[in-house]
């Protein structure tokens, strides 16, 4: 909102899905079609078009896929973009931490501490903001990592 995204991408580590395979067979995606729990499995993901939908002014300006890992609940995304306004590192974490504790509260929580994935296993949040791991590059090039748990924290 206060610095606005002219572009954007993202990768979501997701955790393996019913529709995967435990062994190797037939699937209508190939890559799908391979053992789940062995490997790290690119696809696409629906949250890019999900986001244009939300956020209608960042159609056709967002992007990504999905890396589908070997673990049972839990992802996180990566997002890189470039933002409208000037900002720095300090001042977006402040922005992004001033929105969890305000408007967002519920949906958007911020963490500064080190946890892992398992960690965020249950939490009723729809992203959780990795704050370690997001970034500003020479002012508007931005790095963001958010935790979610995906058999959970959309549903709340």
């Amino acid at each position: 909102r206060e610095f606005g995204i002219q572009i954007g991408n993202m990768v979501t580590i997701h955790s393996y899905t019913n529709d995967q395979r435990i062994l190797d067979m037939a699937h209508k995606d190939l890559r799908r079609a391979r053992a789940a729990a062995c490997n790290i499995i690119p696809t696409s993901t629906g949250a890019a078009q999900a986001v244009a939908k939300v956020i209608p002014e960042l159609k056709g300006k967002f992007s990504g896929y999905s890396l589908r890992v070997p673990t049972p609940t839990v992802s996180v995304v990566d997002f890189s973009g470039i933002l409208e306004k000037q900002t720095d590192t300090e001042t977006l974490l402040g922005k992004l931490k001033e929105a969890a504790e305000g408007y967002l509260k519920g949906v958007l929580e911020y963490n500064d501490k080190a946890l892992v994935s398992m960690d965020f296993k249950g939490n009723p949040a729809s992203s959780i903001l990795e704050s370690s791991y997001t970034t500003v590059q020479d002012g508007r090039m931005v790095k963001a990592v958010a935790w979610y748990d995906n058999e959970w924290g959309y549903s709340n």
